[in-house]
Formats: C-alpha cells, structure tokens, sequence
C-alpha cells in the first residue's frame, strides 16, 4: 500500500524497487564467462542483401526534426529496397567497426534489442517475415507470405498497420542487459527501444515517408509471429513506416 492507502501495481513497485540510491548501489561483479552473444543468428534462413547505406549527406536534421509527425494513412504503393536499406541502418546500424556501436545508444553498449520486419509492400523484398541481422546489414526470412491481416490484429486491429509497406518489430533479449544491469535492465531496454524507433521516425522524414510509434500490441500474439515465447525475448515496440496519403 502507499502513503495514500492504494494499492500498488506492478508498474509502481517495479519503479520504487529499481531506483539507484547513494550508497546502495549493487554490488558483484561481471562473469564475462556468462555474457549473453551480442547477435542473434538465423543461419538457416533465406537471406535478403543490401547495398550500403548511405551515410553522408541527406535532408538537414533540424528541417527533419520539425517534419516529423505520426502518420496513420498510407498510400499502397512500395517503398524502395533502398529506403528499406537506410531505415533499417538508421534504427541499429553498425558505425564504428571496432567497437561495434550503432546508430542509436545503448547502455551498456549491450544492444539488448532485435529487430523484425513484416514487410508488406517493398520493391524487390518478398512479403514476409524477416530478421535484421545488424552486423551484415541484411534481412533473414523467417516466414514468406502475406501476414498483413495477423500483424494489424496483433496491434490492437489498428488499420494502419494492415496498410503500412513494413512493419517494424522491436523485442528485447532481456539477458544480454540483465547480465550487467539486473532488475534495473528492463528501465534501460525501453529506453533503448525508444531511442531506436525515434532514428526510424526521423530517417522516414528524411525519405519522404511517413511512421507512426505503436505501443498498444497483444504481445503474446506478436511474439507467436515472430516465433519467439516472451520470456527470454518479447516484444516491446512497434512502428509501421510507408508513403503518406
């Protein structure tokens, strides 16, 4: 119960039990033995290549910026290969070989989320269900065929989700942030997704696409499409990208 006689929720105490307090700080150390891969791999799974992305130039950030709106209403006409290529870049893609940082932050450095597609209408890309294998910059096909109608009911039967040219997928591997960070992981991995979808939002700006954030998802139905079982990875976000109407 609180100050106030209510009872909490989960979300309440998850806050209240997650704070960092002076002088409280976990303590432990890190078995590097046990750290979770940093890539998740579909070695069997058609693959679908890309061109490099473009990394220069581009609309000026600040126009983009005052551009961006969520946009609901699309146009059925394909997005191109190449917009998908620099989307997908602009959401994880690998800037500095060594290290392997990407486009969006990540505490830790420990890239706890995923990427998936439903790639309903692009030029030269099948529809399907596809895996975005960061470190190669190209799309792994997990299933092939027309998943429009079950990804929009996912969503809450939001239209917009039917109609869109691709719908991003955004799940956590808890582990791989949990490892370092404990219960405090779950706080950093929505953040992480956050940063992540915002990079999409802004790069359809700057391709002259629209996007829209969505986070009201049956979640047990989007992990069945993606076939993963929502405990050591799930969904957690959603964004459906195509040409405005």
């Amino acid at each position: 119960m609180n100050m106030r006689g209510r009872k909490e929720g989960t979300g309440d105490s998850f806050q209240q039990e997650t704070k960092y307090q002076r002088g409280h700080l976990p303590g432990g150390y890190l078995d590097w033995a046990s750290k979770p891969e940093t890539y998740k791999r579909y070695p069997s799974a058609p693959k679908v290549l890309f061109e490099p992305p473009k990394e220069e130039g581009g609309a000026p950030l600040w126009e983009v910026m005052g551009r961006r709106r969520s946009v609901r209403h699309f146009k059925d006409e394909p997005m191109t290969k190449a917009e998908l290529s620099q989307l997908l870049w602009a959401a994880q893609g690998i800037t500095h070989l060594e290290y392997g940082f990407r486009t969006a932050p990540s505490a830790g450095a420990l890239y706890p989320v995923e990427t998936y597609l439903v790639v309903n209408l692009v030029e030269h890309v099948d529809p399907g269900v596809y895996h975005y294998a960061v470190d190669r910059h190209e799309l792994e096909q997990l299933r092939a065929g027309d998943f429009r109608i079950p990804v929009a009911q996912s969503a809450l039967d939001q239209e917009m989700v039917y109609h869109a040219s691709v719908v991003f997928i955004w799940t956590a591997v808890f582990a791989r942030s949990k490892w370092k960070y404990k219960q405090r992981a779950y706080r950093y991995i929505y953040l992480d997704a956050g940063h992540i979808a915002q990079n999409v939002a802004l790069a359809a700006v700057a391709l002259n696409l629209g996007s829209c954030q969505v986070g009201a998802l049956y979640d047990d139905e989007v992990n069945a499409l993606l076939g993963i079982y929502g405990t050591e990875e799930s969904v957690v976000y959603v964004t459906v990208v195509g040409k405005e109407k």
